[in-house]
Order: C-alpha cells, then sequence, then structure tokens
C-alpha cells in the first residue's frame, strides 16, 4: 500500500511538472487575431465579436487561427495585443497617423512568452504605406512612416526585449510583392522565422472559419 501511494504521487508530481512546463503564446497582431473579450488591453478594436454578423462567420474565440494553434498543440496563452486597423509602422489609412495602434507601439506588451507571433503587414499594404529603404539604425521618429524602416526597428526591438523566446513572423497571403518581400528580407536581416501562408479562405478580406483553421495548420506546419 506505501509503494502504491508513493507510485501514485510520483505520478501526480510529473503530471504537475508536466502541466506547468506547457510553454505560453503571445500575440502582436491586427484585426486577423482579435476576438472579443480576449485581447490585452480590452480596449483594443475588434473585427471579431461572439455573436453573429453579416461580414464573418466567425462567432466562437475556439474557431480563431491563435486558439486553435495553441489549444490543439498544447501551449498556453500569455496575452493577445491584436487591434484591428494596426499597422506596423505610423503611416495609417488615407495617410492618417496611426501611431496609437502601431505594433510599434504595442510591442513591449506582450507580458513573458515563450513563443511570440507577429501577425502583421496586412495593413501597410491595404492601406499603400510608402515602403521606404532598408535601414537598421540612427532610426528616428519620421522613419517609422515607411514600411521598412518600422520593420526593423519592431523586430531589432523585440529581439532585445525577448531575449531567448522564439519570436515567428506570420506573412499573410494575398500582400503587395514589396511589403512580402521587404517582410522576408528584413526578417532574415534578423534571424526571425516567419510563416508565410498561402491560399487562405477569407471573407471580406478576413479569415473565415475555413480560413483560420488553415492558418492553424500552417503554423503547425512549420512546427514539425
Amino acid at each position: 500500500m506505501k509503494r502504491l501511494s508513493i507510485l501514485l504521487f510520483s505520478c501526480l508530481f510529473c503530471i504537475g511538472i508536466i502541466a506547468q512546463s506547457r510553454e505560453s503564446v503571445s500575440i502582436l497582431g491586427d484585426s486577423y487575431s482579435t476576438f472579443e473579450g480576449y485581447m490585452t488591453p480590452s480596449t483594443n478594436e475588434l473585427w471579431y465579436y461572439a455573436k453573429p454578423g453579416e461580414r464573418t462567420d466567425v462567432t466562437d474565440v475556439s474557431e480563431t487561427w491563435w486558439h486553435k494553434f495553441i489549444k490543439e498543440n498544447g501551449y498556453k496563452l500569455c496575452v493577445n495585443n491584436s487591434y484591428s486597423g494596426a499597422t506596423i509602422g505610423y503611416y495609417g489609412y488615407n495617410g492618417n497617423d496611426y501611431t496609437d495602434r502601431s505594433f510599434i507601439t504595442r510591442m513591449n506588451n506582450l507580458g513573458c512568452p515563450d513563443i511570440i507571433f507577429i501577425f502583421g503587414g496586412t495593413n501597410d499594404s491595404w492601406a499603400k504605406a510608402p515602403i521606404g529603404e532598408y535601414q537598421y539604425d540612427n532610426f528616428r521618429n519620421d522613419d517609422f512612416f515607411t514600411y521598412r524602416p518600422a520593420l526593423a526597428y519592431l523586430l531589432k526591438s523585440m529581439k532585445d526585449r525577448y531575449v531567448n523566446v522564439d519570436i515567428y513572423f506570420i506573412i499573410n497571403s494575398g500582400l503587395s510583392e514589396e511589403i512580402t518581400a521587404s517582410t522576408i528580407e528584413i526578417c532574415n536581416h534578423y534571424g526571425i522565422k516567419y510563416i508565410r501562408l498561402h491560399d487562405i479562405d477569407k471573407k471580406n478580406g478576413h479569415p473565415s472559419i475555413k480560413g483560420h483553421a488553415m492558418i492553424a495548420e500552417q503554423i503547425k506546419e512549420r512546427f514539425r
């Protein structure tokens, strides 16, 4: 009986250690990664809500790419700091200043994760942000109104801040050639791993239920 008790305790202890050692995931994203009630901070603008609507068929958090990936692959959520309409840099739609929602502004608020997914560049492409020149140092505030310097500063800063964290940049399908090529070039410069999506099913430019499942699966393939 004593030996059985010791064995049972050991098993429970091991299970506890395994549960505690699950890696955590944070997301720095735009509308593609939002969902009502799951954003940090809660004031971030959303695209996906927990109610039926005409613009999307996604109405449950379990249908989002990040929730599916985390749940199906044994991770846990740390922080999801996603903001609908957000750009990497400061240049927004119609040339408006998007400093308040930019990835650069929000990049320091991701908690203490083991893995970070940066899912951006879509609004920069849609807003036709100036591409700029490749630049890797001597950044000034004005530089962040162009895509290449803004992304370079973002990735450099995040590598410095999130030491020993695995950072992945998710590149959306259907972006302009300049945005896609520039993102790959800058990721390679900083040694940031990237996942280039393809053939994602969308409704009103955003992933449908099917599209979110496709994103989760394509990310999963990168981890095999």
